[in-house]
């Protein structure tokens, strides 16, 4: 079954965009020049990306394949990073985070055979566990600053009563890690019944059997569900020592990167 959009196709597509635009211009939302910039960056990259596959999955080296994985990973933890509002090396937590997650969930796959070492599979799967990675952890830091700021004066009444960072902080670090991982554990108790995700949909359009895609996106949800559990607990635990200061205030620490390691290393 061959798939093939033509540009006449695609510009009639543009009409759902004008749609858009006009509803968002009768209800005055402000959000004209976001959404016309958001398509035309889309186009642009979305462009770049198929021709740039195309070459890696063409030459199928695997040092080219790593170099993507790690392209993907740094733009996952720099869109993370602008989540964190005023937290510390928050590139370097989420850095950490999705990496973890992302290479662990990686290496479970191939090492079950699930998935090869090729860049036809290796590229796209890195992308859903980053992307999914990425958005959890951005939750987790809205969470975190936000109920810190609300919670302020229950924290340090249990810092007064004898409680240590982690004893006064845990119901914090847990809800953050709840409400990061609450997108994945929704889209896995209505999938198939609400939506037909992308790595089915696009199974199916390509015209393999429903019951083979099925298989495929449960591997799918499993793996999700793994990447966004690590990269939350990861990024949440190095994310709640730094509202603190050395006197147990709550206050962001102005360390290095290197210190932050060496932190957890104590």
């Amino acid at each position: 079954m061959n798939l093939i959009v033509s540009p006449l196709a695609l510009s009639f597509a543009i009409i759902l965009v004008i749609i858009a635009l006009g509803i968002n211009l009768h209800e005055k939302i402000g959000l004209e020049k976001d959404m016309v910039v958001g398509v035309v960056r889309a186009v642009i990259q979305l462009t770049v990306v198929g021709y740039v596959l195309t070459y890696v999955i063409k030459v199928d080296r695997v040092w080219l394949t790593i170099l993507m994985v790690l392209i993907i990973i740094f733009n996952a933890a720099l869109n993370a990073k602008k989540r964190a509002d005023k937290i510390p090396h928050a590139f370097f937590i989420s850095l950490l985070a999705i990496s973890v997650a992302t290479v662990t969930t990686i290496c479970l796959l191939v090492l079950a055979r699930a998935i090869k070492f090729t860049p036809s599979q290796i590229v796209p799967i890195s992308g859903m566990i980053a992307s999914n990675t990425m958005v959890a952890i951005g939750l987790c830091y809205r969470s975190m600053n936000q109920t810190f700021k609300d919670q302020r004066q229950g924290v340090l009444e249990r810092l007064a009563l004898g409680a240590n960072l982690k004893q006064a902080s845990r119901a914090i670090v847990q809800s953050s890690i709840k409400t990061g991982m609450s997108p994945t554990i929704d889209s896995a108790k209505t999938v198939g019944i609400v939506s037909l995700p992308g790595m089915m949909s696009g199974l199916i359009f390509a015209g393999v059997d429903p019951t083979k895609a099925i298989l495929y996106q449960i591997m799918v949800t499993f793996m999700l569900l793994a990447a966004t559990s690590i990269g939350s607990v990861i990024a949440c635990y190095m994310a709640y020592p730094l509202f603190y200061n050395d006197d147990l205030q709550l206050k962001y620490l102005c360390i290095t990167a290197a210190d932050v390691l060496l932190f957890y290393l104590a």
